[in-house]
Parts: structure tokens; sequence; C-alpha cells
């Protein structure tokens, strides 16, 4: 694309600008290809580009409406993020307790199984039959 240029004479911005016919045309082609619009708006001289302003105007604007919505995506993801990095402590804390918990019961058990064994399967078989026994009764419910 061949840029306009000045006459000796020019005074002010754009002011004595020339173009020749076949650059309104190729500037027309270029706008259709760059998906500038219909090509329709054409440079007239005195103008002092202001097509080429509004359209930078418009795309400054959808850049800008673009940026502040990822901006709002990304401070979301921030908070989810945070939101799930304290509910993955708060399970790390729980499933401490929790190994707590069976190792304390683990150690009952070898207590247990450190007695007689008579007792203890006893105690087994007392524990089967009760839970037999609930599972009976909550199917039988039902």
């Amino acid at each position: 694309m061949s840029w306009p240029r000045a006459r000796a004479s020019g005074g002010g911005r754009g002011a004595g600008l020339s173009r020749g016919p076949d650059t309104t045309a190729h500037t027309t082609r270029t706008m259709r290809r760059a998906g500038l619009g219909d090509g329709a708006t054409t440079y007239t001289p005195g103008s002092g580009y202001s097509v080429y302003e509004e359209e930078n105007e418009k795309l400054t604007e959808g850049l800008r409406e673009k940026v502040t919505a990822l901006k709002s995506l990304s401070i979301d993801i921030g908070t989810e993020v945070k939101y799930h990095n304290k509910m993955i402590n708060e399970m790390d804390t729980d499933f401490d307790s929790t190994g707590g918990l069976l190792g304390a019961t683990m150690g009952r058990l070898k207590h247990i199984s450190r007695g007689s064994q008579t007792r203890m399967i006893c105690y087994m078989m007392l524990f089967a039959f009760f839970v037999f026994f609930v599972l009976y009764w909550i199917i039988k419910l039902r």
C-alpha cells in the first residue's frame, strides 16, 4: 500500500494529502480482507484519517471489554483456587486425626489379641451376629 504524500504547500494534519484513483479501490479491498467492514468507508482528503481513528477506537473498546472479562475470570479462578486449597488443608487435618484414631484402635485390637483366644473368638462371634442382625433388620424394613 502506498502512503499519501504531503504536498509542499500542505498546512495542518492531513491537509494536502492526495491519493490516486486506484488506491481507493485498493483500500476497499484491504479493508474487506482485514475484516474491517464492507469497505464502504473510504478516505476523503482533509479528513485527517478519522476513519482509521474511529476503527481503532472500536477495536480498542472491543479489546478493553475482552481484557475486563479475562480479568474477572482470572479473579474468579483465583478465588476458587483459594477455596479449594483451604478445603484440601481441612481434609488433610481430618485425615491426620482419623489416622490417629485408627492407630489407637489398632493398639486396642493388639491388646485384645494378647488375651485369651477363647474370649476373643467369643467377641468376634458376637460382633458378627450383631452386624448380621442389623443388616437383616435394615433389609426387612425396606
